[in-house]
């Protein structure tokens, strides 16, 4: 301002026993005046909290939550808001320490802000030095993985896949989903960028959530769950929220949790084949689990299911699905072979190639030269191109190749991937959604095993390109109106940049790793 210059430094201190926000107001040069709002709302906004007066700041109560704002600021109310006005003056700093706590508990002590600042810059290069990518885009590379232990629940090891709900996929539509949740399909690709990264802790954490998420009976594995592992996540909607931009409705929970999603089993066998390849040790536990999912999935792998995508459409045989049962099998099988774990591995052997002919046979459409989305039908799905990317088949096989093309030519938009041609007939909503980012990083992995290297770094480039100013990605982009879309930040978006980046980086990045010897 004319009067001076005023920094304001936010952050939220790494997480001891509650979570803190803190706000520094500092002064930089000359007095600046002030002026601070503060709203607090609990249940989505329906809840106007009782504040009060505390020494050193204010309170909010109003059923099992507790918030506590704690400044040298003034502070008074007026309108059901809480205001503060204030002078800053050089070497001057104004803190704001919020704290959240359940309200039957007594609140614990105000954190310092200025040593919780140092504390928590110190931790966080302390935990990115151990990063080991050596590659273009280091700086991309490291906030994705920033991104993935930010997201993060820690007392359980448990990643959401975003820290949002309802940010529309479609501007103004009705594609409005909470992602505030665990999905299973995420555990290989978040364990492959962790573990190629040097972040052992970080993706045993992960594995052991996954253990203790998915015991039980395997006929009701889901495909999310919340961050400590609950199931039941009942979807509701919020009509007293305009919702961004218009788009409505507002969502919480998400009704996916109920569905059939047999690529899950896939998912499961391949992450914890994975975490032993890599030396985290195997659990004894674990493989007996497994083993209960491998025989549910022996009679359960030829019915139909709602896919990947999580369509709420009519169920359909989903090539994509019936390549990650492929994929059950064939680690089950592995873990035999290289581990010398027990298993009938006659009868593991014998599915795996029922499967796989299946797939091939149904799911491959030779008018085409591709596979396809269902079988029997002439869609297309970029999830396809997990085909060669998991083991499927070899990334030359004229199959392979020939769904590559196809598409190119059938899901490429200004640049980018769609994941598939959204249908009201397939997926049960109206039509339109933005380029699928993760899926436009599969392609590129495709290219590297191709060969295409300079396909595959210019499509990795216009990606990275997307990221905002701090280097975050949503879940889709809107090439026409040049916007991210849809929940953020996404980490199955930022869990393939990395990948991606390892597989342009190194002769044995992840897509090296699963695919075909």
């Amino acid at each position: 301002t004319r009067e001076g210059t005023v920094a304001v430094i936010d952050f939220m201190p790494i997480r001891t026993a509650v979570p803190d926000l803190v706000r520094i107001v500092v002064g930089r040069k000359g007095a600046v005046r002030m002026r601070a709002e503060i709203v607090i709302r609990f249940d989505y906004g329906s809840i106007v909290p009782w504040v009060t007066h505390i020494d050193g700041g204010i309170q909010a109560i109003a059923g099992p939550d507790l918030l506590r704002l704690v400044t040298p600021a003034p502070l008074r109310g007026e309108n059901m808001k809480t205001l503060s006005e204030f002078v800053v003056r050089e070497g001057e700093t104004v803190p704001f320490v919020l704290t959240w706590s359940p309200s039957h508990r007594p609140m614990p002590q105000c954190i310092d802000a200025a040593q919780a600042l140092a504390e928590t810059e110190a931790g966080w290069r302390t935990w990115s030095a151990q990063c080991s990518y050596r590659g273009d885009h280091s700086d991309v590379v490291l906030r994705s993985l920033l991104t993935l232990k930010a997201l993060t629940y820690a007392p359980t090891g448990g990643i959401v896949a975003a820290v949002t709900t309802s940010l529309p996929e479609q501007l103004g539509g009705i594609r409005n989903w909470d992602y505030r949740y665990c999905w299973l399909r995420d555990a290989t690709f978040t364990l492959y960028s962790l573990m190629t990264a040097g972040y052992v802790d970080e993706a045993r954490a992960w594995r052991d959530w996954l253990l203790r998420a998915i015991a039980g009976d395997p006929a009701k594995l889901q495909i999310l769950y919340g961050v400590v592992g609950d199931r039941r996540i009942v979807e509701a909607e919020i009509p007293w929220l305009p919702g961004y931009e218009g788009a409505t409705p507002v969502r919480i929970g998400n009704a996916a949790f109920e569905q059939r999603q047999l690529d899950v089993y896939g998912e499961v066998m391949d992450a914890l084949h994975l975490s032993q390849r890599v030396g985290i040790q195997g659990i004894d536990a674990a493989w007996s689990l497994q083993r209960k999912l491998l025989d549910y999935l022996e009679g359960a792998w030829a019915e139909p299911d709602e896919g990947i995508w999580e369509v709420r459409g009519p169920r359909r045989h989903f090539t994509h699905s019936k390549v990650m049962a492929w994929v059950a099998l064939d680690r089950a099988v592995r873990t035999v072979e290289q581990f010398g774990a027990e298993g009938p591995i006659d009868r593991w052997r014998r599915t795996r190639a029922e499967i796989h002919e299946s797939v091939c046979r149904g799911g491959y459409d030779a008018s085409l030269g591709s596979f396809v989305q269902y079988f029997g039908s002439k869609e297309l799905d970029a999830s396809l191109l997990m085909i060669p990317l998991v083991g499927f088949l070899p990334p030359h096989d004229p199959r392979v190749a020939g769904t590559v093309r196809a598409i190119e030519g059938g899901l490429m938009r200004d640049g980018f991937l769609a994941r598939y041609a959204t249908n009201p007939h397939i997926d049960g909503l109206p039509a339109g959604e933005g380029a699928f980012l993760a899926c436009s990083f599969w392609l590129a992995d495709n290219y590297v095993l191709l060969g295409r290297r300079a396909d595959a770094q210019a499509m990795f480039d216009r990606l990275v390109a997307l990221c905002n100013d701090v280097g975050l990605l949503s879940e889709q982009y809107d090439p026409v109106s040049k916007r991210l879309l849809g929940n953020f930040p996404q980490a199955f978006s930022h869990v393939a940049l990395v990948n991606t980046a390892f597989n342009l980086a190194r002769a044995e990045g992840p897509a090296q790793h699963r695919k075909i010897r």
